[in-house]
């Protein structure tokens, strides 16, 4: 990949505006000239917000097994490990809940704006 596409992928994974251009086979002030370019950033956003979204699914592929994980900790012979998931286990619960609900409040939010501009 080369030219404006590899420039994209290269800031959109954090890299340094010189490591962008030598992914683009570009001078910096190209890739500078470039980030001037609204287009350019809103597909530097668009590439970081795939790879944010594919890092979140692998995330969550892995979660069943990492519950698990947790849930036959807790029948550990060493009452350490037996607290150590259980502690790990209710520090993620309750974020999670405040997530959900937060998710379920603003998805009601959204249904009741929607009626007020039918």
């Amino acid at each position: 990949m080369n030219g404006r596409p590899a420039a994209i992928t290269a800031l959109a994974q954090g890299q340094t505006t010189a490591q962008a251009a030598e992914a683009a086979g570009v001078t910096i002030r190209t890739v500078q000239r470039w980030c001037n370019d609204p287009d350019f950033a809103l597909d530097v956003r668009d590439a970081r917000k795939d790879l944010l979204q594919h890092a979140v699914g692998r995330l969550a592929a892995g979660a069943a097994q990492a519950v698990d994980t947790l849930l036959a900790a807790l029948n550990d012979k060493d009452t350490r490990n037996r607290v150590q998931a259980a502690r790990v286990l209710l520090d993620t619960l309750l974020p999670l809940r405040e997530s959900l609900e937060l998710e379920e409040r603003i998805a009601v939010l959204e249904a009741e704006t929607e009626e007020r501009r039918s």
